[in-house]
């Protein structure tokens, strides 16, 4: 315990290491701070994948994840999400507790890190939340039901997975969505540049994108939608806002709605 001490003080934060497991790619690191927050980290200078703090799904910690929950604003009211990239749960976990009704399919391809979900994170299936061990190109390209929203948040430590980046996957991420349905994708922005370097496939790939950078990091949200009816501006506003009243959500959920690619997003606030 010498070593991890000596390391988790060198977070930025003051942490507590709780958890190391080996995996292929590296280390994953579950930690701890004061408050009883817990982090997940693939490798140990790694950016954080999730940001928990147990017992409490609608605190979302890490901005990425409070703009990929303002990505709902294109849906409000989804019956079937998929979610492929487990990280810590935060997503799914919230996803079930503003939408409790809603089937939702978490998919995660290292054991490991579905074993730190459920064991430090309060990660918990039901009967219409469940968790599928495989690989996320295959479990899109298998014939099954559509899905009204397709969370795309399968962030390596440096790059999202090859076989999630071509023009084949989106084209059978496609044909698992509604028609009314909408793909939310967590990226990297370019350093230093504006945009990331999967915009060009995203714009390829759907009639309409949509982005939102997260100032804090080098996290990008992009929207695709699969046609060409453009939503108003404010109508997606005051589904924010409706969403975060019932949701009794403590952050700004409007200032988190992606704009139309192209266009620079005013900054926002951080809570």
């Amino acid at each position: 315990m010498t070593a991890l001490a000596r390391v988790s003080r060198a977070f930025e934060y003051p942490r507590t290491v709780l958890h190391v497991a080996r995996s292929a790619g590296g280390p994953i690191i579950v930690s701890e701070d004061d408050e009883g927050r817990r982090y997940l980290q693939f490798g140990w200078i790694g950016a954080f994948q999730s940001a928990v703090w147990p017992g409490f799904p609608l605190r979302l910690e890490l901005d990425y994840t409070r703009a990929v929950a303002a990505a709902l604003a294109f849906a409000p009211e989804p019956s079937r999400i998929l979610v492929v990239g487990l990280g810590g749960g935060a997503i799914p976990t919230f996803l079930h507790a503003v939408r409790p009704q809603a089937h939702i399919d978490a998919v995660e391809i290292q054991p490991q890190v579905l074993d730190v979900a459920r064991r430090f994170f309060g990660f918990r299936e039901d009967a219409t939340l469940h968790a599928h061990l495989t690989d996320g190109r295959r479990f899109i390209e298998t014939p099954g039901p559509a899905y009204d929203v397709i969370i795309l948040d399968a962030f390596g430590a440096r790059n999202i997975p090859a076989a999630l980046a071509s023009p084949a996957f989106f084209q059978a991420t496609l044909a698992r969505l509604t028609p009314e349905g909408v793909v939310v994708g967590n990226v990297l922005r370019k350093s230093g540049r504006p945009g990331s370097l999967m915009d060009p496939l995203w714009k390829a790939s759907f009639p309409q994108l949509y982005a939102f950078d997260v100032e804090e990091s080098d996290n990008r949200i992009l929207v695709g939608l699969p046609h060409s009816r453009k939503p108003p501006r404010r109508e997606l506003l005051a589904r924010a806002s409706q969403l975060a009243r019932e949701w009794g959500l403590a952050f700004n959920l409007r200032a988190r709605v992606p704009r139309p690619l192209g266009r620079r997003a005013a900054p926002t606030s951080r809570r």
